[in-house]
């Protein structure tokens, strides 16, 4: 069974929203998945509210052997780099 992590559309027509989820490779793109592992939101423009991830979860399956896409691959890194900024302190 071999499991990847990649993006499932659940928005409406013109307002697209995505699950990011760990599915089997021989599913339907919006078919059966394993687990949830955050969402994205492209069309929302609010700092924060954008993209949302389990990174802890990602990590888990991305070491168990999981394949993340190209792009849930960025979104991944994207989500890291986010997390270091607010994890960080500020230099004043």
């Amino acid at each position: 069974m071999a499991v990847k992590i990649r993006l499932q559309r659940v928005g409406a027509t013109n307002q697209p929203k995505y699950r990011m989820v760990v599915a089997e490779d021989s599913t339907k793109r919006d078919g059966r998945f394993v687990e949830i592992l955050g969402n994205y939101d492209p069309k929302n423009k609010i700092e924060g509210k954008q993209l949302a991830v389990n990174l802890e979860r990602a990590a888990y399956w991305v070491g168990v052997g999981a394949q993340p896409s190209d792009t849930a691959r960025t979104l991944i890194n994207r989500a890291r780099r986010e997390a270091a900024k607010v994890a960080a302190p500020a230099k004043a």
